[in-house]
């Protein structure tokens, strides 16, 4: 059914710092998402977990089961970190989410792709159904259209990038050496990034050395792959080092970063890569996302115009998604009408048409003039709330449509719930008002 309400909250960069959005996070994605399914009234969940934002998703029947559902989403962070959306705002922030405008990064493309990752991972584990499914595939196709039709993703565009202009602006790259520790998406836009810097080396860490060779392989800059053990000797070399693996605990401490010399560290990571203790380390300067501020503001202003235009496509692709949410749903109750409708119309001809050929044999032609008769009346006292239901729909009367599809559920009328006919008396007939009677004495006279 598509009547299930969406109920979101997401703690994220605009409100929370890189710990509390850490805290609020699960094991994992498909973790987080099992997690909801298992609360009372959830039938649809979905999770999305990245470096900076921890968000859930549910759909229940009412609106009161998904905020306790929620209720206890990120218990340790502060009330004013967490930011708790209803059916329509949820829908439209995972527009905004695809489209990169809720990014640290304003227009970057690696969300886009972590969002159709989370959105199979959910559907993997029974999380996606009629309400989920379409809402986040009409926000992966409007990130879609916002990069294609607008400006929105030129220049920086992702924590990875932003991480290596940092590096550009607070050190001399000329014939530096550049260590990436983890070769997933974000260590890949990094590594692509020094290409066009004055790096000389670049040696990629990961902890399948294979995925750390295909990306060292894919760069311009000279590069070379070790292994995640191999990450402390390559950091005391390195002049910049950018962590950004999936890691839930740090990968470099003090004890691997003593001798490292003057080193700049980003941190992209979270849980963080690098221990926070660290900073005390003289020669060491580090960075983490909050860091990437003073970048991802410039580039907000290089883009305001863009956003301005993707804000536009956004409330015009809303507007189409709620219009169909909205058919889909008054079609539902009307299709559920109609079916019971159908089984109460079939069983009491089949009444009707006995009874009649009690009295003598009905012709074809008499079968069929019954036949049409109910036809006829099933469809003229149907149409006002075929249209009321249309009505409700438009006018976001859930309470009519809710109502309707518990009056018309398709069980209604089945077998045992209005008693047979056969052995009633033609006059009686239509004592429950089930058949007129002038219907049944025209009939008669045919």
């Amino acid at each position: 059914m598509t009547t299930g309400v969406i109920r979101g909250v997401t703690v994220s960069h605009q409100r929370a710092t890189v710990d509390e959005i850490e805290s609020a996070a699960a094991e994992d994605v498909e973790t987080a998402v099992r997690d909801l399914l298992a609360r009372d009234g959830v039938d649809e969940a979905f999770a999305l977990q990245t470096c900076n934002r921890a968000e859930a998703y549910v759909v229940t029947d009412a609106a009161a089961d998904g905020r306790a559902a929620l209720d206890d989403f990120a218990p340790s962070v502060r009330d004013g970190a967490v930011r708790e959306m209803d059916h329509e705002t949820s829908l439209r922030h995972l527009m905004r989410i695809a489209a990169g405008l809720e990014s640290l990064v304003l227009g970057e493309d690696q969300i886009i792709g972590q969002l159709r990752t989370a959105f199979e991972t959910a559907r993997g584990v029974g999380g996606i159904g009629p309400v989920l499914d379409p809402a986040i595939t009409k926000a992966l196709h409007v990130g879609e259209r916002a990069r294609t039709e607008t400006t929105i993703n030129e220049g920086v565009v992702s924590l990875g990038s932003a991480a290596v202009e940092l590096a550009r602006r607070e050190r001399d790259l000329d014939g530096a050496t550049a260590l990436v520790v983890g070769a997933g998406e974000m260590g890949r836009i990094a590594a692509k990034a020094f290409d066009d810097t004055d790096v000389s080396t670049l040696v990629v860490a990961n902890r399948t050395v294979p995925n750390a060779a295909l990306l060292a392989d894919e760069v311009a800059t000279e590069a070379t792959a070790v292994s995640l053990e191999m990450a402390p000797d390559a950091a005391e070399r390195a002049d910049v080092l950018i962590t950004a693996t999936d890691s839930p605990e740090p990968i470099l401490g003090r004890t691997a970063l003593a001798e490292a010399g003057r080193t700049l560290v980003i941190d992209l990571a979270q849980p963080r890569d690098i221990d926070p203790t660290v900073t005390d380390i003289d020669g060491i300067d580090t960075y983490d996302i909050d860091s990437l501020e003073a970048i991802t503001d410039e580039t907000r202003a290089q883009r305001r115009e863009a956003a301005e235009n993707v804000e536009r496509m956004i409330d015009e692709e809303f507007d189409r998604l709620l219009d169909s949410f909205k058919r889909q749903q008054a079609d539902e109750a009307i299709s559920a009408m109609y079916e019971s409708a159908e089984m109460v119309k079939e069983r009491e001809l089949r009444t009707a048409i006995s009874r009649l050929e009690s009295q003598g044999e009905l012709t074809e032609e008499q079968r069929e003039t019954v036949a049409s008769l109910a036809d006829a009346l099933v469809g003229q006292l149907l149409a006002a709330p075929t249209k009321s239901l249309r009505d409700a729909a438009a006018e976001d009367d859930w309470t009519t449509i809710q109502t309707a599809l518990g009056l018309f559920d398709p069980d209604f009328g089945g077998e045992g719930s209005v008693p047979e006919t056969a052995d009633r008396p033609r006059e009686a007939i239509n004592d429950g008002g089930d058949i007129p009677q002038h219907v049944l004495d025209r009939l008669g006279d045919e």
